[in-house]
Order: C-alpha cells, then structure tokens, then sequence
C-alpha cells in the first residue's frame, strides 16, 4: 500500500473516531439534561472526589508533561500553565463543588405570557447540547470544562495541547471513574488524544454533531479555529489589556494596581500589558514603579517620554509600534505617556482587543466617562485587571473569556453554556389563513 494511502486511510478511520465520539456525547447528553440539578450537583460532587483520589496519578503524570516540555525548550510562561500541584489540583476539584454549589442554570423560565388569541408562550433555559473544547497547556480547563459543561448539561469533547496530553489523559480518566459512579456515561467527556494538527481540523469540521465549539488559548490557535470551523465558534480572544494613570490618581494606589495586574501572573490573558500613565503624574510616578519592578525583572518598552523619566539602570529599550498591540505573557511592559484621558481612550481602541482594561482615578467624571466610553468584556475602576475570571466574578470556573459581543461577553460560566427554546400551548389553536 502507498504511504499517501496509508496516511489518508488513517485520517479517514481517525475522523470516524471522532464523529462516533460526537454521536455518543450527543446520546448521553440527552440523558444528562433530562436530569434534576440537584442530581447533577451530585455528579459534580462525585466527579470531584475521583479527582481527590487520583491526586498522585495526575501529577505523575504531570510531572512527565513538565519534564518533556522544559527538555523541548518551552517557554517559562507554557511551563507555569502546565504545572499542577498538589495545592493547583485540589483547586480544580474544589471549583468542580463551587460550580455545583452554583444555582442551576436549566429550566429557568425567562419569560411567560400569553397572547391575546390565548396561545400561552413560555421561554426556558436549555443546553447548547454537545460543545468542543479547544486549548492549550491548560489542565485545568480540562477540569473547569468539564464541569461546566456537566453542570450546564452539556456533553463535551475535549481536545487540549500536546503538551499536556498525559496530565489531561489522567485527568479525563478520574472524571470517567466519576462519572461512572453516579452512574453515567463516560461519553459525556471525550479527551480527544491525537496530539496533530489534524485532529482540530477534524473537531471543526463536525458539523451536524458539535453545537459550538470555543477556543481557549494564543492568537494562533484563535485564528485557525475560526479560520477552519464548519461550525459555530464562540470566540475567546487574546488579552491585550490597558492600565491608565490619571492625572487625578492615588499614586500609591496606582502602583499597587498596576504591580498587581502584571506580576501577580504575568502568563494569564488578564495581566497587563500596556501602562498608560498622565503627563502631570508621569514624573513622579515613573520612577516610583521601575523601582518596585527593579527587583521583579519586569522589561519596559516605553516612548520617548516615558524613557526620560525612568531612573538609570531600569531595564527598558524604546517601544516599536508592534509593542503597543502585544499581548505579552511575559515580565514586559509597554508604557506610554499620554496629555489628555482623551488620548488613552483613542490609544485603548485603536490597540485594545476588548478583554480587561482599567483606569485608576479619584476624578468621578474620568471614571464615568471610562466605563462609557472604553469597548471592553470588563472595564475597571481602581481596581487590577487580574480580577477577569469566573471564580472572581461569582461564576465558578468558566470556559474561557469571551471577547466578542454576540452570545457571551467576558468570563464564561454555567449561563453562558445554555441557549432556549419557545413553549407554547394551546387549545387546539389553528392559524387563519
């Protein structure tokens, strides 16, 4: 047999694979969503304690993913994400019980009335039915997916990085066990295991069978899924966030902010990325954060004002124009300063991606006029961009964040994974002609 034939009849059975996949997620999330919440509050809770007890087989296999991945080469920021703890894992199983904790997000009656021909009309909550989960070096998506989709009585398949591909192996495994306990099928949660390229193709291409399929990772990853999806894509998109200094701000309150919102975790999509800091506080202000960040190896890539006002031996080379639209994952910050709040807003629109961005100010008018005027899932007064995440937000886990406007905005939780259908009833009701 030719080795093109060879490869086209394994993509071929791979692709069956996963369809099936799909058409058995598909039967068992029927029989998910027939269930009461409180039943499935029980399944979270009993999912969670086969987590628990699989503690050292995850991280055995975690610690192989780590291993393999710092011999490839892989970045420090992909290394942080990819680690799991014994204190990281027991947070993932105890977001499984907040999540059930959380009220039940099906069945809920939005709206109820009747017409004046007495037709009797009725909208409720339902799940979008079988979701496909992509991302990176993130095991505990694989988790808070998971979760999320039970508690919202979705089925999932889930396709993560190859890096983690035996961390997330185990991790499926103890939620099978889990879910077998409470007596359901395992093919609510499918690990898609074939680490190619392909295989995303494949998941994308499921029309027919997956409801929607969401993105959870860099720019690249995004792009592609929207690129090569056959079916609908809930966009989560790269963070590129702002801080803004106000020329009224408290600076101490403002270098605690901005400190946090980059080196509390530089690697997630809400840390900062760009600072933006008034001319008439720049002065003072400046110094007072290269000397904070002197000891934390934070790289600034500043303007030209900015580079006059920073102390000798800061680590800092002059800002590209590419350096303002970045997303950085890293200790690196860009730091503009600016004449006017009108010219942070213009600077946060032209290069914002509509995830996090914050404004520290004790004028009242500059902060109304921010939550106004900036176009982002979450805008902040005060307060550090770290704080987008569903378990800050009271969501519990969440699927990932959401910057795109139509369905969902911002951290995704148990209502962001519902839709609903029309009830109506009658009384033998016929339409005219």
């Amino acid at each position: 047999m030719a080795a093109t034939e060879t490869i086209q009849r394994a993509d071929a059975m791979a692709g069956t694979a996963l369809e099936d996949a799909a058409r058995a997620a598909r039967t068992a999330g029927r029989a998910l969503a027939s269930l009461s919440g409180a039943r499935r509050r029980q399944v979270l809770e009993q999912v969670a304690a086969s987590l628990d007890q699989a503690a050292a087989e995850v991280l055995d296999a975690n610690a192989r993913d780590v291993a393999a991945a710092r011999a490839a080469g892989t970045s420090a920021s992909t290394l942080d994400r990819l680690t799991l703890t014994g204190p990281r894992l027991a947070a993932m199983s105890a977001a499984l019980r907040v999540t059930a904790a959380l009220p039940d997000p099906l069945n809920r009656t939005l709206e109820g009335r009747i017409l004046p021909n007495g037709l009797r009309l009725e909208r409720r909550t339902v799940p979008l039915g079988v979701l496909g989960i992509i991302f990176e070096a993130r095991p505990n998506v694989t988790v808070d997916a998971a979760g999320l989709c039970l508690m919202s009585g979705n089925a999932v398949l889930l396709r993560g990085g190859s890096d983690a591909l035996a961390t997330n192996t185990a991790l499926v495994s103890a939620m099978h066990r889990g879910l077998e306990s409470a007596g359901l099928s395992p093919d609510l949660v499918y690990l898609v295991s074939d680490p190619s390229r392909e295989s995303v193709t494949r998941l994308l291409g499921l029309s027919g069978l997956l409801d929607a399929v969401i993105p959870r990772g860099g720019a690249g990853l995004i792009r592609h899924v929207v690129e090569h999806a056959r079916v609908p894509v809930i966009e989560t998109g790269a963070g590129v966030c702002h801080t803004y200094v106000d020329a009224s701000a408290d600076l101490q309150m403002a270098l605690e902010i901005v400190d946090n919102a980059k080196t509390r975790r530089y690697s997630i999509c809400n840390a900062l990325d760009t600072l933006l800091v008034h001319v008439s506080v720049a002065p003072a202000f400046l110094p007072l954060l290269a000397e904070r960040w002197a000891g934390k190896g934070v790289e600034l890539r500043a303007d030209s004002r900015a580079l006059s006002l920073l102390p000798p031996g800061t680590p800092v080379r002059r800002a590209e124009e590419g350096d303002w639209g970045t997303e950085f994952l890293a200790l690196v910050a860009a730091v503009r300063v600016v004449d006017s709040l009108d010219e942070a807003l213009d600077h946060i629109a032209l290069h914002g991606s509509g995830h996090s961005e914050a404004i520290v100010t004790n004028d009242l008018a500059a902060a109304r006029r921010f939550e106004d005027q900036v176009d982002a899932a979450a805008v902040y007064v005060n307060a550090s961009t770290q704080f987008t995440d569903g378990g800050e937000f009271g969501l519990g886990a969440e699927i990932g964040i959401s910057t795109q406007k139509l369905h969902a905005r911002g951290p995704m939780g148990l209502e962001a994974l519902t839709t609903y259908k029309w009830l109506i009833r009658g009384d033998g009701h016929t339409r005219p002609a």
